[in-house]
């Protein structure tokens, strides 16, 4: 086990008082293993990203649990320790590679530092490093894009340095967090290629946060599914996709563009996500849900077993049939 989260509770100060953002979240990753953490926006999945790195903003409360990495608690890790796994243990791959990425320093640069300073190797070894961490990217002609800086470069091309510099330890854990946002569908399908890659090549471990079902259907070995902060669903990606078991999850496949005929209108979750302010005494999705029961809206269902390996927090018997 590289990775366990338990028992997970994250609360923000705020003027209006103390808000439960994430709530008993509970999950593990395997070495060599790709995750997928998918959810609309607001579900939790990148606060939950960023606890693991221990880059939360400074009014966030983890009130309970443990994050359990490679046997070692790194919610009881000095602020140092901690910046010492960030990039040498454990890498990140942010949604805007342009705020991962120095404006006014070349390409070249920005990669040698991150390498000398993890790998403390001699610059000229470094020099090399950078041009074969370009390649392993698949970077045509990496001398010359070492020389650019990034606003001369596309948005695949700058996401691509940003998974050359986060692998460059090369680190044990990688996490990903939308990294195929706002990129057009070749792009997109050329960055998880190369994600997969690189977790095939390295055993690197992979957390991959995203909203969009068809991704994590593509690479993610297993998938959980958030919703205002909770885990609704958890288990193998191929169980999730073909035998849904919360409707949540369910009504995101329904929403992705392949479950319409060609003109006709995408299938919307209706309503929205509770305010976090107000949490319901029972299923979060229960105002959206259109199997929703007195017992939905009242009580709290738990995380519970529907098959092996495949967990639903859902009151609903058996298997919600999928159309």
């Amino acid at each position: 086990m590289l990775l366990e989260v338990k028992n997970l509770y994250i609360d923000f100060e705020g003027m209006r008082g103390r808000t439960e953002a994430i709530k008993n979240i509970h999950f593990s990753l395997e070495k060599g293993e790709i995750l997928g953490i998918v959810g609309e926006s607001g579900s939790g999945k990148s606060i939950t990203a960023l606890s693991i790195l221990g880059l939360l903003e400074e009014n966030a409360i983890i009130s309970n649990g443990e994050i359990i990495y490679n046997g070692r608690n790194l919610l009881r890790l000095q602020k140092k320790e901690r910046q010492l796994l960030r990039g040498r243990e454990i890498g990140m791959v942010f949604q805007e590679p342009m705020t991962a990425l120095h404006p006014t320093m070349k390409i070249g640069k920005q990669l040698q530092h991150v390498i000398q300073r993890h790998r403390n190797i001699p610059a000229k070894e470094a020099k090399e490093a950078v041009l074969q961490a370009l390649q392993e990217v698949h970077i045509d002609q990496p001398e010359l894009v070492a020389k650019k800086y990034p606003f001369e470069l596309s948005g695949g091309m700058r996401q691509r340095i940003v998974i050359a510099l986060a692998m460059s330890a090369p680190p044990h854990l990688l996490i990903a967090d939308e990294p195929t946002t706002a990129l057009d569908v070749t792009i997109q399908y050329e960055i998880l290629n190369l994600i997969q890659e690189l977790n095939r090549k390295r055993g690197t471990s992979v957390l991959l946060i995203t909203h969009d079902l068809g991704v994590v259907s593509k690479i993610c070995d297993r998938t959980i599914v958030m919703y205002a902060g909770e885990v609704v669903e958890s288990g193998p990606t191929k169980e999730i996709l073909n035998r849904p078991n919360h409707p949540y999850t369910q009504s995101l496949l329904e929403a992705l563009p392949d479950s319409v005929s060609p003109g006709q209108p995408l299938r919307a979750i209706v309503g929205e996500t509770p305010s976090l302010l107000q949490r319901p005494n029972g299923c979060a999705f229960a105002t959206r849900c259109k199997y929703a029961m007195d017992i939905c809206r009242n009580h709290h269902p738990k995380l519970a077993e529907k098959e092996v390996n495949h967990q639903a927090a859902c009151w609903l018997e058996g298997t919600v049939s999928y159309d």
